[in-house]
């Protein structure tokens, strides 16, 4: 059976979300997700069409960070190392 290959767009970081990370000291609780959900904040956020909405999203994503326990309004837990 042919295994199938699901491939998803890979968003860079723009600038103003990197600054907002750093301002609220949060680099590391971003970093210390894993790659998928980086990648799903940074796409999330970027394809909204109105800025409001890019910074409602961004707003949500740093406070979902700075609680840890949550991602995109669902109950997460971080592996422990």
């Amino acid at each position: 059976m042919k295994q199938r290959s699901y491939s998803r767009k890979r968003y860079t970081m723009p600038d103003f979300i990197e600054k907002a990370l750093v301002k609220n000291q949060l680099v590391e609780a971003y970093n210390g997700r894993p790659p998928y959900q980086q990648n799903d904040y940074i796409g999330w956020i970027t394809r909204a069409k109105r800025q409001e909405t890019q910074q409602k999203r961004l707003n949500q994503m740093l406070d979902e960070l700075k609680r840890g326990d949550t991602y995109m309004n669902m109950s997460w837990k971080p592996k422990l190392r």
